[in-house]
């Protein structure tokens, strides 16, 4: 599927997870939005926006699992987070718990928010070595107290790739009566995802990654009983437009000028995967992933941070590299061997984390192994 994506065919790309790609048929719909838009601004824009809006969140909403007016679309889910975190009613006493796998600039946004608040961010270690879902939430759940107030967890984490057991976690919290709100940036297209049948709080998803939608395109998704708490960033005309229909869409959704036109694909994206056997192209990256992951671990004396099954893994992994400069290593592999890839912090250790979509191959593999087995 190579020559349905726009990628640098000198690049070997395994770094789908971090911003996505966006295949031709799909890019092609965008660019028809924006020629629509910049035809007639004023017509689009002032009248026919919301009809198109509409149908896109429903498309969304039928793929993801919810009512498509319990989401909104927003640019990115930095957006959406900020936005959750400013509107929860959370002061002195009260905790957060969270993995120490969250993304690092959410868990700042968390910690920012916090200090100036004065509730605590707490992180749940991960255990070494992990074992199964089921011992993950019994020991995750050793961190929940009585201050507990909010579980923030990724679905899928970016810095290790692990498929996290959110719905588990989501029901035990919702006997205990604590707030859910599941980031869940890798999880379109990645794993199967159902928000209704998993019932959390509040669900982020990023479409521009694995759904593989234009850039700037994710979505908010937030139970009907709590929409009404949720303030938007920015005040602008919001409800003033069409007040019969929800708050919690028109003040989050509608906040001045922008290009919807990344919104607006959405529905081509998923048209796109249903029209490539997606399952079929999934099962296919999740085995080259798992494949992949034991020929490094055949070349590299490092420890693996997980079984290497389905319960943990999908279409991304990481491994644990003894290097002293991660940013370092990481501009080496693009500069001499172009081979794009990302290398990061995790604690006190060094991550390189793969990822596998459509367009990649084994010899992209083939071409990974030959480069660490030279370095190594």
């Amino acid at each position: 599927m190579k020559n349905l994506y726009l990628l640098d065919p000198d690049i070997t790309f395994l770094n789908h997870g971090s911003f996505g790609a966006c295949p031709k048929p799909v890019f092609e719909t965008y660019q028809k939005w924006q020629l629509e838009l910049e035809q007639q601004p004023v017509e689009f824009m002032a009248r026919k926006v919301y009809e198109h809006l509409e149908k896109a969140r429903h498309a969304l909403g039928d793929y993801v699992g919810c009512n498509g007016d319990d989401l909104i679309f927003v640019t990115n889910p930095t957006t959406a987070v900020n936005t959750v975190i400013r509107s929860l009613d959370l002061g002195s006493g009260d905790e957060v718990l969270m993995t120490d796998m969250e993304y690092g600039s959410l868990v700042r946004t968390w910690e920012h928010y916090g200090n100036e608040n004065g509730y605590s961010i707490v992180k749940r270690s991960t255990p070494n070595p992990l074992t199964t879902h089921k011992d993950y939430v019994e020991h995750f759940w050793e961190g929940v107290t009585a201050n507990t107030k909010v579980i923030y967890l990724s679905e899928i984490t970016s810095s290790t790739g692990l498929i996290l057991p959110a719905m588990d976690i989501c029901k035990k919290a919702k006997e205990a009566g604590i707030i859910t709100f599941i980031d869940g940036a890798h999880v379109p297209a990645h794993i199967p995802l159902n928000i209704s049948e998993m019932n959390p709080d509040i669900y982020v998803g990023a479409c521009h990654k694995w759904l593989s939608a234009p850039k700037g395109s994710s979505f908010l998704y937030v139970e009907s009983s709590l929409q009404e708490k949720i303030k938007p960033l920015i005040i602008s005309w919001g409800s003033v437009i069409d007040p019969a229909l929800t708050a919690f869409i028109y003040e989050n959704q509608y906040q001045g000028t922008w290009d919807p036109s990344a919104f607006l694909t959405v529905p081509a994206a998923i048209q796109f995967q249903e029209d490539h056997d997606w399952d079929a192209v999934r099962a296919r990256c999740r085995k080259l992933n798992r494949d992949t992951r034991n020929r490094i671990y055949e070349i590299m004396d490092t420890d693996p941070i997980c079984p290497n099954n389905s319960e943990w893994l999908g279409q991304m992994s990481s491994v644990i590299i003894h290097i002293e400069n991660g940013l370092d290593f990481k501009w080496r592999l693009m500069d001499e061997y172009k081979l794009e890839m990302p290398v990061f912090p995790w604690g006190d250790k060094i991550l390189f984390r793969t990822s596998f979509n459509a367009y990649n191959d084994e010899q992209d593999a083939d071409r990974l192994i030959e480069v660490l087995g030279e370095l190594f």
